[in-house]
């Protein structure tokens, strides 16, 4: 037989449970944690300052990609707009490269097929984008060439030529990533092995070093940009 004081104190309990329940479910950190992950902004920020209700603000404004417009594979003009509401993959490259390219290129067919096959939604709102670094050679029959060697077909890989200096300054300054002339490299251009990932508005969110100078392939760098890709889709 049960006392009347443990029905109490079994009711006491029981309303205690209910209440921490009901809080954890109102609680919007616990709820929505995964939503509230944000990836940070790089570049070299502003500071803007602006008047508001007659108060001194200062804002960080960081840098966007400018516009530009390239000659696709398929010799059309694109911009920065042709791709306007996706996240953007981004590398530079080479198609005579012989040697870092080749495994970067392994490694974006890699992530162009995760998420083509295990987050399609993902994959609809995800664009990558080659850049040349050697227009004079890749024009956009070599390009074509080139993806059909990699067996590239999908409309949401684009290999991009245009103007060589430009290309250059995009890397460096905007993609934060080294592409350039050197002569004592193999193919006479040099270039990191690193991918950037730009938002849907055109801010860079991520650079990833997915392959190193000795063509090692940095799986805790791929797996980061894999989950960082997912993060960027959920904000």
């Amino acid at each position: 037989m049960i006392s009347k004081g443990r029905y109490l104190t079994n009711a006491v309990w029981l309303f205690v449970c209910l209440i921490s329940c009901i809080q954890t479910s109102k609680n919007p950190a616990v709820k929505t944690l995964p939503h509230k992950v944000k990836l940070p902004f790089l570049g070299n920020p502003d500071i803007v300052v602006t008047i508001k209700n007659g108060k001194e603000c200062m804002d960080t404004v960081y840098p966007k990609i400018p516009a530009f417009t390239f000659l696709s594979h398929d010799s059309i003009p694109l911009t920065q707009d042709s791709f306007k509401g996706k996240m953007w993959v981004v590398e530079f490259f080479f198609a005579k490269c012989p040697t870092i390219c080749p495994v970067m290129n392994k490694q974006m067919k890699r992530l162009h097929q995760y998420f083509e096959s295990q987050h399609p939604e993902i994959s609809r709102k995800m664009q990558i984008l080659s850049f040349t670094i050697d227009p004079k050679h890749d024009t956009p029959t070599a390009l074509r060439q080139y993806r059909s060697n990699y067996g590239i077909s999908s409309p949401n890989w684009v290999m991009l030529t245009g103007d060589e200096a430009l290309t250059h300054r995009l890397g460096i300054n905007n993609f934060l990533v080294f592409a350039g002339k050197d002569e004592s490299a193999a193919g006479n251009y040099a270039h990191s092995g690193a991918f950037t990932l730009v938002d849907s508005k055109g801010y860079v969110r991520g650079v990833y070093q997915i392959t190193d100078n000795e063509l090692n392939v940095n799986e805790q760098e791929y797996q980061k940009l894999v989950n960082d890709i997912k993060t960027l889709y959920h904000e």
